[in-house]
């Protein structure tokens, strides 16, 4: 298939290979795989980078990731963008048992385990021996939490572009319209709606069913990826805009927690600052192109 990527102004033809996969639930998730040139002569920096997006996001509209896709394409190196079953705001889900209403509105965030590693079956199988799970926003916050808590044997890094810190506590100390929604959210699970909509400002603008909010939110932190570090089996890389750092609750604060982490646990992670950049790297993309290539290069 040809995607019709804008890029300075000029339309560029990129050939990728739609593909499929399914988890053990049975739910099917698409992507698009885009296969290395076959002009590169560069060293191939790693076999595949499998791109997880964002919430609301897709295999088909980040900006980020089709940067990335064709810089390492063009090195010669495999890129698999892919959607979770969260992808899109609302959408519907092919099941073994039909339709299912899915997207970042109804989605579970534990559920990226099959997810990710249903695709990381998917590249096993296509013959890859090298993973390198490469997510953006939630996606990174998935990529750090399924490869914690799952064994992966063909990873080998991960790349967590801005994962927000996802802390039940840190919202409450530093957020007053937390608690309202999230008492909000409360309310209906108590009164048995919990699958009920609701349309919430924060951590970010979205629509949410209750019951997904206070299991994303909770109390007992299942997505504060801060607390993966340590049993995180592969090297990792965490980068952040400055711009997010400044502006955001769910950023501030991160690097220097994460630089602290490193120092005195010795971990096998790098953290990556990009000046003035916001959450989606808007006119810092090929710094940030640059920063995770050299960084992929440092551990061949």
């Amino acid at each position: 298939m040809e995607i019709h990527s804008p890029g300075q102004g000029i339309i560029q033809t990129v050939i990728v290979e739609l593909v499929q996969t399914t988890t053990t639930d049975g739910v099917r998730l698409d992507g698009a795989l885009h296969p290395p040139l076959n002009n590169s002569t560069q060293p191939c920096p790693s076999d595949i980078l499998l791109c997880v997006h964002g919430t609301g996001g897709a295999f088909y509209t980040s900006a980020v990731f089709e940067m990335i896709s064709q810089h390492f394409s063009r090195k010669g190196t495999s890129v698999l963008r892919v959607n979770t079953r969260g992808h899109d705001s609302i959408s519907t889900a092919s099941t073994r048992e039909g339709g299912r209403r899915q997207g970042a509105a109804y989605e579970r965030v534990d559920d990226c385990r099959k997810d990710l590693t249903a695709w990381c079956r998917f590249l096993t199988h296509k013959g890859f021996t090298r993973i390198h799970l490469l997510g953006h926003s939630l996606g990174a916050v998935k990529s750090i939490y399924c490869a914690a808590t799952e064994v992966v044997p063909q990873l080998s890094s991960v790349l967590a572009l801005s994962p927000p810190r996802l802390s039940h506590s840190w919202f409450l100390d530093h957020h007053p319209a937390f608690l309202d929604i999230y008492r909000q959210a409360e309310g209906h699970v108590q009164r048995g709606t919990g699958k009920t909509l609701m349309e919430v400002s924060f951590p970010l603008p979205m629509l949410i069913t209750a019951d997904g909010y206070l299991e994303k939110y909770g109390p007992d932190e299942q997505y504060n990826f801060l607390q993966y570090l340590d049993p995180l089996p592969v090297r990792m890389l965490v980068t952040f805009g400055g711009q997010e750092i400044e502006n955001h609750i769910a950023f501030q604060g991160l690097p220097q927690l994460l630089e602290s982490h490193r120092s005195t646990k010795k971990a096998c992670l790098d953290v990556q600052v990009i000046p003035h950049a916001d959450h989606f790297y808007s006119q810092h993309l090929d710094l940030l192109v640059r920063v995770l290539d050299t960084w992929l290069l440092k551990e061949d």
